[in-house]
This record gives structure tokens, sequence and C-alpha cells, in this order.
């Protein structure tokens, strides 16, 4: 087994798969918390229909590059939904239900309607549920990948103790001098640039997992808002290469088995939470 799963190393694809996959759920990981404590949740889910449907209009269109289109719509798409403040008709949830639902069934109707592949159903599969993608990726897409990942990263050390006081208490941020509605754009910002990465791995329907999970599990561990993300940053690293080694092992699709194995690490956190 050792032998065979060093033979899998061994080739290109497969070492770009686990350094992209790695850097993506760190960066989840750490936008996670935030989300979670802010009831936001949902929002991983939301903007991954979004990047969908932009990619069915970007493959209708031709384009070379999809991130061209699909990085520009799903960032504006998460500013309106963080930063529309009190002022919105539509709120919260339903704000992000309508948005998700909508764009995933034009998406889908779109590809129906003038697509050229041949294998439409194995396409829209693999964009939902990452089957294959992240074992596709070309060295320009790792490099890109790596290269924004680095910049949330480095944006989340930065911004630490701001994005702290916006998500425990926005009114007192406000109070104390802390420009609240630039840190709700640039969390917005980051929070899209990774929804986008995220695809490649895990799918369109199971980006939420990502963003969830470890920080659900995190939380079940420690009380300190530093720890848990420390804790969460962890698990899913753990988690992702896990899932992804596992994968690659047995044949399974990637975006599911790594899912399998945030739910496993869930129980096991709630367990352990208890006693």
């Amino acid at each position: 087994m050792l032998e065979t799963l060093a033979e899998y190393l061994s080739f290109p694809f497969v070492q770009y798969a686990l350094i992209a996959g790695t850097l993506i759920a760190l960066c989840s990981s750490l936008l996670g918390v935030t989300l979670v404590l802010r009831r936001f949740s949902y929002i991983g889910d939301g903007l991954s229909h979004v990047a969908f449907g932009a990619m069915a209009v970007a493959t209708i269109l031709k384009l070379t590059n999809h991130m061209l289109l699909i990085l520009p719509v799903t960032i504006l798409s998460a500013v309106l939904l963080l930063c529309g403040g009190q002022k919105r008709k539509i709120k919260g949830d339903a704000a992000i239900a309508m948005l998700s639902v909508g764009s995933l069934a034009v998406g889908y109707l779109l590809m129906n309607l003038f697509s050229t592949s041949s294998n439409l159903s194995g396409d829209v599969c693999s964009t939902l549920f990452g089957s294959t993608s992240i074992l596709t990726l070309t060295k320009g897409e790792v490099i890109l990948s790596v290269i924004l990942s680095i910049v949330v990263v480095v944006i989340f050390i930065l911004c630490y103790n701001k994005l702290f006081a916006v998500t425990f208490d926005e009114t007192f941020a406000r109070a104390t001098g802390v420009k609240a509605d630039f840190y709700n754009i640039l969390l917005a910002v980051v929070i899209a640039v990774v929804i986008v990465l995220a695809m490649n791995l895990v799918g369109s329907l199971l980006i939420s997992a990502l963003v969830i999970f470890p920080a659900l599990c995190a939380m079940r561990l420690s009380r300190s808002f530093k720890r848990v993300t420390v804790y969460s940053a962890i698990i899913s690293v753990v988690c992702t290469l896990t899932g992804m080694l596992i994968s690659i092992m047995a044949g399974t699709p990637v975006g599911a088995t790594i899912v399998a194995v945030d739910i496993l690490v869930f129980v096991a956190s709630m367990l352990t939470g208890r006693k």
C-alpha cells in the first residue's frame, strides 16, 4: 500500500493537487471561523453557485481564462451579500438562498441550451461535486492558487485584530474607530477568492463543508478565538490531505471523500468536547 502511495505521489498532477488542496483548505478554515460566528455559514454555498453560473456564461462566451469572469462576478456578489447592511429589502439568509438557487438554475439552463460538449452531464457533475478537477490542474493554475492563497493568509494575519472586532461586535468596533465597512468589503473579497479556488477541490455543492466543519470542530475544543482559528486550520488541512489521499488510493470522488472525513472528525470532536 505504501509503495502504491509513493508511486502516486511521484506524479506531478498528484503533487499539484495536494499543494493546491492544502492551501485552499487553510484559507477556507481561517475565514470559516469568522463566517460561522457571524451567522453567514451558508454564504459559501451561495457564492459557489454564483461562480457556477458565471462559469457557464464564460464557457458559452468561449473565454480562454474563465477566471476573468468568475472572480469579478463572485466578488461583486459577496460584497452585495455581506455589505448591504440594514438598507437591504431582502435580508441575510433569504438573499443568499435566492442568489444561490437562481444562479445554479440559470447556469445549468445556459449549459443545456448552448453547450457543445458531448458529455454535459459529466461536466456538470464534475463542477458540482469536484470529481476529478483538482487532479487536472496545470502548473499555471497551481501557481495562481499559491499566489492567491498566500495573499489571503497575509491579509488575514495583518487584519486579524480588526476582523476579530468586527466579527464579535460590529457596532462597538465602529464606535472605537474601526472602519467596519472597509473590513466587511475586504472580508467579502477574500471569501469570494477562496470560493472560486475551492470549486476545483470539492465542487460547487460541497464548498460549505470546507468553511463550516473545521470551524465547528475547533469550537468544540476551545473557546478562545485565536485557538479556535489555529485548531480549525490544522483540522482542515489534515482532513483535506487525508481525504485526497484516500480518494487517490480508492478511486472515490475527491470532494465527497474530503467531506466524509470532515464529518467523521466533527463527530469525534463532539465526543471529545463533551468529555
